[in-house]
C-alpha cells in the first residue's frame, strides 16, 4: 500500500492529460492499493489574493485567520480537490475525494509551531491528535482510490488548515504504508539546504533527526512529515520531483529521489 502526496506546486502546472494522474491510475487499476493526499498552496495563494484576505507564510507554515480559513477550505475541499478527482475520473480511475476529517480519520489539535524560538499562534491550523485508517482501509478494500484535501476537524467540529505534508504523513503511519512517496517540485532532500549539490539519494530516520533543525520554509514541515510516518508506522518516505513524471515510475517501483529509511 502506497500514500501519495502530490504537491501543490506540481498539481497546479497539471493538465488535464497529467501524465502523474495517468502513472498513478494505473497503478490503482494494476492492483496497487492508493491513497492520495493533495496539496494546493498555489491555488489558495491566488484565490486569497482575490477575496483580498491577507495569509502570509511564517516559518514555513500559512498563518490561517478565520476569514482565510474559509478560502483555504472552500478551495482544498472545493476546487481543487473535485477537478483532481474529475482528472482521475476521466483516465479511468475509481476516484472518490474526501477530506481528511471524514470517516474520522483524522482528528487535529490547535499547532503551536516555534518560530524563530518562539511558540507561535498561526491561526486554524492544526496538527493531527488522533488519525484512524479503517475508514481508509475500508475504502481500499473496496477497489476506490481515495483523494483526500488536507482540510482537517477538531474534536468540536471546528475546520484547521492541515499541511498536506503532515497529513499524509500522518495517514501513512495510520495505514503501515509499504511506502511514503512526497511528490514535490524538488529533486529530495539537500542536506545543507538549499544547496542543490548536497542531495541526499539515502538516509536513516537517526540521522535525518540529527539535522531536521537545519531545514527551513517548505522543507521544514516536509521534514517533519517524514519522520511522523516513519515512526508512526509506515515502513519507507521517499521524496521526489513531480515535475519528470518518469520519477514517479521509479519511485513506485522502489527507486530515486531521497529514501529515508527506519
Amino acid at each position: 500500500m502506497i500514500v501519495l502526496k502530490y504537491g501543490g506546486h506540481v498539481l497546479d502546472e497539471s493538465q488535464s492529460d497529467d501524465p502523474i494522474i495517468k502513472t498513478i491510475t494505473s497503478a490503482h487499476k494494476a492492483g496497487t492499493e492508493i491513497v492520495v493526499v493533495h496539496g494546493g498552496g498555489p491555488a489558495i495563494n491566488r484565490n486569497l489574493a482575490k477575496d483580498s484576505v491577507d495569509a502570509p507564510i511564517i516559518g514555513g507554515w500559512r498563518k490561517t485567520s478565520a476569514e482565510a480559513m474559509q478560502v483555504v477550505q472552500s478551495t482544498l475541499s472545493g476546487s481543487v480537490l473535485r477537478n483532481l478527482v474529475n482528472q482521475f475520473i476521466a483516465v479511468g480511475a475509481n476516484a472518490v475525494g474526501l477530506s481528511t476529517g471524514d470517516g474520522n480519520t483524522m482528528r487535529v489539535k490547535k499547532f503551536l509551531p516555534e518560530i524563530a524560538g518562539v511558540q507561535t499562534d498561526i491561526g486554524f491550523v492544526g496538527e493531527p491528535s488522533s488519525v484512524d485508517g479503517k475508514f481508509l482501509s475500508l475504502i481500499l478494500q473496496a477497489g476506490y482510490l481515495p483523494i483526500l484535501s488536507p482540510v482537517a476537524t477538531g474534536v468540536d467540529g471546528t475546520a484547521y488548515n492541515l499541511n498536506a505534508d503532515i497529513a499524509a504523513g500522518a495517514i501513512a503511519g495510520a495505514l503501515e504504508a509499504e511506502q511514503i512517496i512526497f511528490i514535490t517540485d524538488v529533486p529530495g532532500i539537500y542536506r545543507n539546504w538549499p544547496d542543490e549539490t548536497s542531495l541526499i539519494s539515502s538516509i536513516t530516520f537517526s540521522e535525518l533527526s540529527s539535522i531536521a533543525h537545519t531545514f527551513q520554509d517548505g522543507m521544514a514541515p516536509k521534514v517533519k512529515a517524514v519522520l511522523a510516518s516513519l515512526e508512526s508506522g509506515a515502513q519507507l518516505a521517499r521524496i521526489i520531483d513531480g515535475k519528470n513524471p518518469e520519477n514517479l515510475l521509479a519511485a513506485i517501483a522502489g527507486k530515486g529521489g531521497t529514501v529515508v529509511t527506519k
